[in-house]
């Protein structure tokens, strides 16, 4: 959750977190989410107001996947989330990242992507991470059908938590353009669960960006699938662009958090959204099949900066738990 009203570190700017890493960093372009069903992740998105923009089938991708070359077979489709563009893997034959993760962590989201200007800035960019021990994990070059498209997905995950995926080359647009995000939703927040805040930190440092800041905030309010919570946590902060990255480490649960360490492994837990009307979005979630599992509050009652959290058991469709935030003006 975002305890904004506690700690202004975690509401830092865009370019004091940027500072000293390749300005390519800054937002993100878009989200590589692994999951078993295309179509019956993208129907149950639909019903909370996220459709499928566009599905390119079942295809055969020309990849490099750990330094053997190959043929990956996978189902792709394209939908967007308040603004970042999420593509939706489905493997279906090959060796390929996308299987790989699979079948270590089950469905969820894989690598948070960045665009780069060009293919020697690409290649310049390989070389530094290279030079700091970051291998590559996967290449795929491919024609778009507006020019030369390559995505490089580096070997980040096991010390990172996900994978970092750098891109040169445009993809065309979706045929459907995206729909207002419902209940005016906005994206805030790419969460993640980590067992050890300071070596994830320690990683993210050495490969240029800012040591994270940690906090360990007060929550009220709180509750576990529909009793009296007693979860705690401490949170690690980076700021990208308009977005904030959260770092999740329990500290005592029950708690989704946990819950999701003994299911999966670290990595990506939630996005988050801000809502103007956090009951209303609860409500209309909870009759879809989409109950709230987790909720706190932070500051005080009433007072401006205090706000609400909740999430919202998305699991079902792709892994990934949506949190809802609420903070009074």
């Amino acid at each position: 959750m975002r305890a904004a009203a506690l700690c202004s570190l975690a509401l830092m700017s865009a370019s004091s977190v940027s500072a000293g890493a390749p300005e390519l960093y800054t937002e993100v372009t878009s989200v590589n989410w692994v999951v078993k069903d295309i179509d019956q992740i993208a129907a149950g998105w639909a019903k909370l107001g996220y459709p499928m923009l566009q599905d390119f089938g079942e295809v055969g991708l020309p990849v490099r996947y750990r330094g053997e070359a190959g043929t990956a077979m996978v189902r792709v489709a394209q939908a967007d989330f308040a603004g970042v563009g999420v593509f939706w893997f489905q493997p279906v034959s090959g060796r390929s990242s996308w299987a790989d993760f699979l079948e270590k962590h089950g469905e969820g989201v894989m690598s948070l992507n960045f665009a780069v200007p060009s293919a020697e800035a690409l290649d310049a960019e390989i070389a530094r991470l290279g030079g700091l021990g970051v291998g590559v994990l996967q290449t795929l070059d491919v024609d778009a059908g507006q020019g030369p498209l390559r995505v490089v997905q580096l070997d980040t995950e096991e010390e990172g938590k996900y994978v970092l995926g750098l891109t040169t080359g445009t993809v065309p647009p979706p045929p459907t353009a995206a729909p207002p995000p419902p209940f005016g939703a906005r994206l805030s927040q790419y969460a993640l669960v980590v067992r050890d805040l300071q070596a994830v930190s320690d990683y993210w440092e050495k490969v240029g960006l800012p040591a994270m800041d940690v906090t360990h905030p007060a929550l009220t309010d709180l509750r576990y699938h529909g009793r009296p919570g007693q979860f705690d946590q401490k949170l690690g902060w980076h700021r990208h662009g308009t977005v904030t990255w959260e770092w999740i480490l329990p500290l005592k649960g029950p708690t989704v958090y946990q819950d999701f360490l003994d299911g999966h492994g670290e990595g990506f837990h939630h996005l988050a959204f801000d809502v103007a009307d956090i009951d209303a979005v609860a409500e209309a979630w909870t009759r879809l099949g989409h109950p709230i599992v987790q909720s706190g509050a932070w500051g005080e009652k009433g007072q401006p900066g205090s706000g609400r959290f909740a999430y919202a058991d998305t699991t079902s469709i792709g892994g990934v738990t949506v949190e809802l935030l609420w903070s009074r003006p």
